[in-house]
């Protein structure tokens, strides 16, 4: 029984390990910068955000907890989008019909983004579903979140009110 534990539970849990670092030390960095198509048919840029605040929301339309979340990121956007809030919903699935129409059945209308190819993802250690990063005026993330569950649009709000104060 202990070799079956350290032969793979023990591997198992220093990937996960390694893969929440690696999301969490984008805290206190520079946002990389990244331009996908939206659902609009326009290309957007994170860095034509820079001086709002900007959510960038990684999902999936396989992701359960996507589902849940993107109805509380959307009141979030009704009500700071035009207080210098941008939110960025970057989907990752391979076929962008199903994210279009989960997009619209949720009643989505912040920028849905298409990351078919997951370059971006890579880039920001997207290894959960769904990922949210909170990135100041400056273009610095200051939040990373990994997965959702009820009441984290709580903190969200929280820290987002936060930073329009700074």
């Amino acid at each position: 029984m202990q070799q079956a534990i350290t032969r793979w539970v023990v591997p198992a849990l220093l990937g996960w390990l390694a893969m929440q670092s690696a999301a969490f030390a984008l805290e206190g960095a520079p946002a990389p910068d990244f331009t996908l198509k939206s659902l609009s048919g326009e290309n957007l840029r994170l860095s034509e955000f820079r001086g709002e605040v900007v959510m960038i929301n990684f999902w999936a339309t396989w992701c359960g907890p996507c589902r849940q979340e993107l109805p509380e990121l959307e009141a979030l956007h009704r009500q700071y989008g035009q207080r210098g809030f941008r939110l960025l919903g970057v989907n990752i699935d391979d076929d962008r019909q199903r994210a279009v129409d989960m997009a619209k059945t949720l009643g989505v209308s912040f920028p849905v983004l298409f990351d078919t190819r997951k370059e971006v993802s890579r880039l920001y250690g997207v290894h959960a579903m769904p990922m949210t990063l909170l990135v100041d005026r400056d273009g610095e993330v200051r939040h990373v979140h990994l997965g959702y569950r009820r009441g984290y649009e709580r903190t969200y709000l929280e820290q987002l009110r936060a930073l329009l104060r700074e």
